[in-house]
């Protein structure tokens, strides 16, 4: 069996409160939960690490879904401006999406095998309330990627 036709099973086969859990967070988010957006988010909610938004719908195509690349990328667009998803710049031209935690995170991302792992604390007000203060600026938001070798890449 394939990785695509496994991850496919695993999509179709979800369980029901993991689809509930989805569609409360694209409401909470105040993203109305369209047939479309629901497929495209648990194509994604299945990706281990990231996905490009032509990665989502090839895989989409692949199982038989009627969504058009550009509803796929709008609806990414969306779900990354309501904070329903994260958008990680890692690839050079390229916008990968992930399915993350909620709440206020950071990332560690593999330049190799795209490895994506979440950093839950962060200690970085402080340094960033200063920063920005003395240049005058006040800080509203700030995101911290981490882009290096993950262990096993590193051993390869």
């Amino acid at each position: 069996m394939t990785l695509n036709l496994t991850l496919a099973i695993i999509v179709s086969e979800m369980p029901q409160s993991r689809d509930t859990e989805l569609r409360a967070r694209l409401s909470g988010a105040g993203v109305q939960p369209t047939r479309q957006r629901i497929t495209v988010l648990k194509a994604l909610a299945t990706e281990e690490h990231d996905a490009t938004a032509q990665e989502i719908y090839a895989r989409l195509r692949r199982r038989g879904e009627h969504v058009g690349l550009a509803t796929v990328y709008r609806t990414l667009s969306i779900l990354s401006e309501r904070g329903v998803v994260d958008e990680l710049a890692h690839r050079p031209s390229e916008t990968c999406y992930r399915l993350c935690s909620p709440g206020h995170h950071h990332h560690l991302v593999c330049s190799e095998c795209h490895r994506v792992e979440e950093l839950r604390s962060c200690d970085l007000e402080p340094w960033v309330d200063r920063a920005a203060g003395s240049r005058g600026f006040v800080p509203t938001s700030h995101t911290l990627e981490v882009v290096g070798l993950c262990a096993s890449c590193r051993a390869a």
